[in-house]
């Protein structure tokens, strides 16, 4: 089992979940890549910065639960892998930026240094985001059309959609294609207080 990022269940719409999710942190990767490729080119520098290549030699483990052991702490991965840029259909490399999201508990300024200058750690603040998760390839075109679908179910429930959506992957690649779980996140504006929510239909 891999620690999964927490959030907060608003509501369910018929073809998303709203969800609420608090501040956390990410080790990120920028890669220059086409869509499919780009998880794969930056893994192995994040992959190197949870094993310890950092100023602490702190070890990420990618298997839950949190424990201590000899030559550093050990810590849970936390699911997804998440990755941004351009959204996919021209095929053409693009830079995408790459994130394995840190444990829950961890901060900018206590989470490892990477020594690999490539691997960046920063904060995201909390957001509201609507999220589809689907099952499958987490291809360019699997996200392509989930996302065409995603974008009209907003305009139907009367949300505003804010920044590019985000792709997130939760099962390794030697996973069988079919069994990987994959969401897209688009967050979206914050509605005023008082402010009546739509009818979900």
């Amino acid at each position: 089992m891999t620690e999964q990022q927490p959030f907060e269940l608003v509501r369910r719409y018929p073809h998303f979940e709203l969800r609420r999710y608090p501040d956390y942190v990410v080790a990120e990767v920028s890669v220059t890549a086409d869509f499919d490729r780009a998880g794969n080119a930056a893994f192995r520098y994040l992959f190197n910065y949870i094993s310890g290549n950092n100023t602490a030699r702190q070890k990420l483990a990618m298997t839950a639960p949190v424990i201590q052991e000899a030559g550093g702490q050990k810590l849970a991965m936390t699911a997804p892998v998440l990755q941004r840029g351009p959204l996919p259909g021209s095929g053409e490399p693009a830079e995408f930026s790459v994130a394995f999201v840190l444990p829950a508990g961890l901060n900018a300024e206590t989470a490892p240094v990477p020594t690999d200058p490539r691997v960046t750690v920063r904060a995201v603040p909390g957001s509201l985001a609507a999220v589809l998760g689907f099952s499958g390839s987490g291809s360019a075109s699997a996200f392509e059309r989930r996302n065409a679908g995603l974008q009209a179910a907003l305009t139907l429930a009367g949300l505003t959609p804010v920044g590019a959506p985000r792709f997130a992957r939760f099962d390794p690649p030697f996973k069988p294609w079919f069994l990987r779980h994959n969401e897209l996140v688009q967050d979206v504006m914050e509605r005023p207080p008082g402010g009546a929510a739509p009818a979900s239909g």
